[in-house]
């Protein structure tokens, strides 16, 4: 059984930025489902079909499959509609680790999450200076629920911040 274990974090600070590897612009829409988020996923000349258990927390079921660019986005076009969120990912080092900052784009514009994968859902990490509050039990910041309720139409409330 393929797992993803994930914590999200919010930002404190743009500290990260010079510690950027690499950037990817990415689309990916969904698909639908009560039991499953089922997305395709755009990334440079790579696409992917992705399905994850839309339980909170920091592990949930993943399966993905790489699918040929051109089927995504038609996909995109024709089966996700509205429900496409764009950013960009951006991959940063920090003490052995490897966080995944996106950043995103049109509706969800001036929200930037850092994700970051283990290989357990106790295993330690250090927390570097500009990484803010954890969402991981937050749904809102899933990629999945900004499809239906974008960061653009949130209230400037104090769970926002970082």
């Amino acid at each position: 059984m393929a797992v993803e274990i994930e914590r999200k974090f919010l930002l404190r600070g743009d500290g990260w930025r010079a510690r950027v590897q690499k950037s990817r612009r990415m689309a990916q829409g969904y698909l639908g489902g009560d039991l499953s988020s089922v997305r395709v996923r755009i990334a440079g000349e790579q696409a992917w079909l992705n399905i994850k258990s839309l339980e909170l927390g920091i592990q949930r079921l993943e399966y993905e499959y790489p699918i040929p660019v051109e089927d995504a986005h038609e996909m995109l076009e024709k089966l996700c509609g509205s429900k496409v969120v764009e950013k960009t990912r951006n991959w940063v080092e920090y003490a052995g680790k490897c966080w995944e900052i996106d950043e995103f784009h049109g509706k969800n514009a001036g929200l930037i999450v850092a994700e970051l994968e283990l290989d357990d859902p106790e295993e330690p990490f250090e927390r570097p200076p500009w990484l803010g509050r954890e969402v991981t039990d937050e749904a809102r910041y899933y990629n999945v629920a900004l499809v239906s309720h974008p960061y653009s139409q949130w209230q400037d409330d104090e769970s926002t911040r970082p």
